[in-house]
């Protein structure tokens, strides 16, 4: 089932960076972006898709990236904060159309320097790790992926995404620690807790007043009650407080104890290297695999977003500047659901929000799943 090109003119070809860009556009109306601001940001996500920013909507996929579950190379999200207008972010994948995960590489960490360029910023700490996660033969779902956080003024925010399996599965872990080693976190990893996984390590670049490793960290068949336990943290939210958001995110019966599909991910921000403890956390569950449809996941943040003090109605106008399709006819444009606690700052929501430029994933019929409360 293809998404409709919304905001395409009728006599136009719709492609994927009309598509996308139309999109990230109203996103910004939505967040108060300015259309000025907007309209940079739109061209920015253009420039960095290359030459697959003009293939027709018509056309399959460029690659099968793991990115989004229809292999949209493009993801949203918005990140809510008491009191104060909500953000919007982009993720992108530069190299989506490359003919190897080595030449997606090399094009992902050319965007990144033309960035650099760009808005005047330095990629030491990129520099220092490429070779770790961009080796000459690298292996894993992914290469090398880019986060914008787009800000009032038309400079953005910079995140890189990398895969600590570049070397193989089973070195994730001694990636991992080599990482952090090399970019002075030398007790971090010993602060990291257990799981099943290091699907990405991800580098703030740019003007961050206080730039972040962050290691992610999955966790299959994740209960409440274990994800109370993840944080590392010397502050911040008690188990409680994780366990409330999993159990409402989550939305699972009575009968289902934990995530028996898609993982739980947690996230631990390393700031300071004096220390094993990381400044921050996120338990990230991916609603998409735990709802009948989009209309059960709006409503569970909704009721996250209200719990934490924040304008639940920003995320219905969110969905609606997606897409022209009813929340209730499929499942996945709300992909993620996100708390995120960071020293010394009031917590944060984060919904990630799926383009669905190839295909909206049908909502779940009721008998081909185990019974669900949406309390």
């Amino acid at each position: 089932m293809t998404a409709a090109p919304t905001g395409s003119g009728p006599r136009s070809t719709p492609t994927l960076g009309s598509l996308t860009g139309g999109q990230l556009r109203r996103l910004g109306a939505v967040a108060g972006l300015s259309e000025a601001d907007a309209e940079t940001y739109a061209q920015v996500l253009t420039d960095v898709l290359g030459p697959v920013a003009g293939r027709p909507l018509s056309l399959p996929p460029p690659a099968r990236t793991f990115l989004s579950d229809d292999h949209t190379p493009v993801e949203f999200s918005l990140s809510f904060q008491p009191e104060e207008k909500p953000s919007v972010r982009v993720l992108l994948e530069p190299g989506c159309g490359a003919d190897s995960l080595v030449h997606n590489g090399r094009i992902g960490l050319e965007a990144i320097r033309g960035m650099a360029r760009r808005w005047h910023f330095t990629t030491d700490a990129l520099d220092e790790i490429q070779d770790l996660f961009l080796p000459p033969t690298p292996r894993g779902p992914l290469a090398l992926w880019c986060a914008l956080e787009l800000r009032p003024g038309g400079v953005p925010k910079v995140k890189v995404y990398l895969n600590p399996a570049a070397n193989g599965e089973e070195r994730s872990a001694t990636t991992v620690r080599e990482a952090l080693h090399r970019l002075g976190h030398r007790r971090a990893f010993a602060g990291l807790p257990q799981g099943a996984g290091y699907p990405f390590l991800a580098l703030d670049l740019g003007d961050w007043a206080q730039p972040r490793a962050k290691v992610y960290v999955r966790h299959d068949h994740l209960t409440a009650g274990q994800a109370g336990r993840l944080s590392r943290t010397d502050s911040g939210p008690g188990p409680a407080a994780i366990e409330g958001f999993f159990r409402t995110a989550a939305g699972l019966g009575p009968d289902v104890t934990g995530l028996g599909r898609r993982p739980g991910l947690s996230c631990h921000s390393f700031t300071d290297t004096a220390t094993a403890r990381p400044s921050g956390f996120t338990l990230h569950i991916p609603v998409r695999d735990y709802a009948r449809h989009d209309g059960e996941a709006l409503a569970r943040a909704g009721r996250v977003l209200r719990h934490h003090g924040m304008d639940a109605s920003v995320l219905d106008r969110s969905l609606a500047a997606l897409t022209e399709r009813r929340p209730e006819d499929g499942v996945g444009l709300i992909a993620y659901l996100a708390l995120a606690h960071q020293r010394d700052r009031p917590p944060r929501v984060t919904a990630y929000l799926s383009s669905e430029a190839y295909a909206v994933r049908p909502p779940v019929v009721e008998r081909d799943r185990r019974p669900m409360s949406v309390r």
